[in-house]
């Protein structure tokens, strides 16, 4: 009887690794390998979609070349058009050549030149200077074409591998802080868009690394049921590969946008001046010296961005990044979820003078501490900020909103550390961005809101200013001294009854090595 052959059927996450380490050892590092893997998913899931509106063609018009080369026929249902050499089925066909380097570079400039929205995004001339060896490229692409929607049946096959990569690759990028930037972990994006609840008009993100935020406000549109169409996509990225991995992320899951033409710093130039959202996610790179990028103090003086505020110092961008988002929002209803360094709580100067004028103005509505070890850029603890624009008592998304004028929620949620992954990163669940969400709308309603010790509480704008207008939330949360919980006297028989033992014990072997040397005649009494 014929033995018979074992199958394994290969995880989707086992191909995910596969990927990411096809091309480790090779001399462009770990950000070459990020780029080079998500050119080839891009690739991927470019030609899929291809293939998939092609079909739709032939079976509604027939196997004619007049309208299955019509490039309109694609681009109306936000699929882009490949020529017969940029088609995925083109690259696998091709992978064991010598050239396959050439072939995939060929193949993303044709993308480029034949799909406008796409200008500047795809990597040009990559693969060919690389220094990878045919046979690396081609395991490469054998691993990333087993990504397939029928072999692997999730609702967004194209999010689920793009966040592993970004994620993983921001893992191994280590602690630098630049090239951390470009990714912000999903739980706490996921979080900000459960609290700002960007239903429709315009979200914004200054500073928008790979996108996260933008994919995250959809993603929250339907996970709620909304339509996606009524969300507009603004935002800018200063570096150009992160600029061009945003553009990506966007382009390859229909998500209509405008980075700007380029990448570039949102303090040396303003790609949407005088713009004006409803929304805003961020998280801006913490504690930025803008003096090291060529912003000088003169170019900040005189900004309208800064107007009835103190102007904010070039040796440090925290409070920058808050005026010039708060500049951007609709004055009349909208609302911003960012992230900064806890040092921005209570940094003094005029980062303090700026914050007491906030507080005065009354934008802020919300200072959430974070758990340690949520980023991979960065092991400290970090602050989610809420400013709106309308704290004053109006029906919202199905609730009533009492009036919040004049009080801030303050939540610490740094004992909220238990979720691990990766080894030694925290991420939230959703049943604990759920609890958040509910301590946020029940101070907004005034319903089932309760100060929690240790937890959270409001403070309203007079108390503020007594602690000097500092927004650390141990200012205002009430703080148990749990060695008062202690009995001690139970605490301390315990810890004798642990002495005696170890005591004991002790005795015992002292003793058993005495009569050990007796017996060999060297008595040691």
């Amino acid at each position: 009887m014929a033995k018979k052959a074992a199958t394994t059927e290969q995880s989707l996450e086992s191909i995910m690794w596969n990927c990411r380490n096809a091309l480790r050892g090779t001399v462009g590092g770990n950000d070459k390998n990020r780029d080079a893997v998500m050119g080839l998913v891009f690739l991927k899931f470019a030609g899929d979609k291809f293939d998939k509106r092609r079909k739709e063609i032939t079976e509604q018009y027939g196997d004619v070349p007049a309208f299955l080369e019509k490039k309109s026929f694609y681009l109306s249902e936000n699929v882009f058009y490949l020529n017969e050499t940029s088609r995925w089925n083109h690259i696998v066909t091709n992978a064991s050549a010598d050239d396959i380097a050439v072939i995939i570079d060929k193949a993303m400039k044709d993308i480029e030149d034949g799909n406008p929205p796409l200008k500047g995004t795809l990597p040009q001339n990559f693969y060919a200077t690389l220094g990878t060896r045919p046979e690396q490229v081609k395991m490469l692409i054998d691993e990333v074409n087993k990504i397939d929607e029928k072999r692997f049946h999730d609702r967004d096959l194209i999010g689920r591998v793009y966040e592993y990569f970004l994620q993983v690759f921001a893992i191994d990028s280590g602690t630098s802080n630049e090239k951390g930037e470009y990714y912000t972990p999903s739980s706490i994006v996921q979080l900000i868009a459960e609290l700002i609840e960007p239903y429709e008009g315009v979200v914004y993100d200054p500073c928008c690394g790979s996108a996260g935020m933008f994919v995250s406000s959809i993603k929250f549109v339907e996970r709620h049921n909304g339509n996606r169409s009524k969300i507009s996509i603004v935002g800018q990225e200063r570096i150009p590969d992160t600029w061009r991995l945003a553009k990506m992320n966007l382009a390859i899951r229909g998500i209509a946008h405008n980075l700007g033409e380029r990448n570039e710093s949102t303090f040396a130039a303003d790609l949407h001046k005088d713009k004006k959202v409803d929304f805003i996610m961020a998280n801006p790179p913490f504690n930025l010296k803008l003096n090291a990028q060529g912003v000088t103090q003169d170019k900040l003086n005189g900004d309208p961005r800064w107007d009835g505020y103190t102007t904010p110092p070039v040796s440090n961008a925290n409070y920058a990044w808050i005026l010039h988002m708060l500049s951007k929002l609709d004055v009349t209803n909208g609302i911003a979820g960012f992230l900064l360094a806890n040092g921005a709580l209570n940094a003094d100067g005029v980062e303090g003078d700026i914050r007491r004028e906030l507080i005065e103005n009354d934008k802020v509505e919300a200072i959430i501490v974070l758990p340690r070890e949520m980023f991979y850029s960065t092991d400290i603890s970090v602050t989610l900020w809420i400013l709106n624009n309308n704290k004053k008592a109006r029906s919202l998304n199905g609730r009533q909103l009492r009036n919040r004028q004049d009080e801030v929620l303050f939540v610490d949620l740094r004992r909220w550390n238990e979720n691990i992954y990766e080894k030694k990163y925290i991420q939230f669940s959703d049943e604990q961005i759920d609890a958040i969400k509910n301590i946020y709308t029940d101070w907004q309603t005034n319903e089932n809101f309760e100060a929690v010790p240790e937890l959270c509480c409001s403070a309203t704008k007079a108390e503020i200013a007594a602690q000097r207008y500092s927004l650390a939330p141990s200012k205002y949360i009430e703080f148990i001294d749990h060695d008062l919980e202690i009995d001690y006297a139970s605490e301390m028989a315990r810890i004798q009854g642990e002495m005696r033992e170890v005591l004991k014990a002790e005795k015992e072997s002292q003793a058993m090595l005495e009569e050990a040397f007796r017996g060999i005649g060297y008595g040691i009494d």
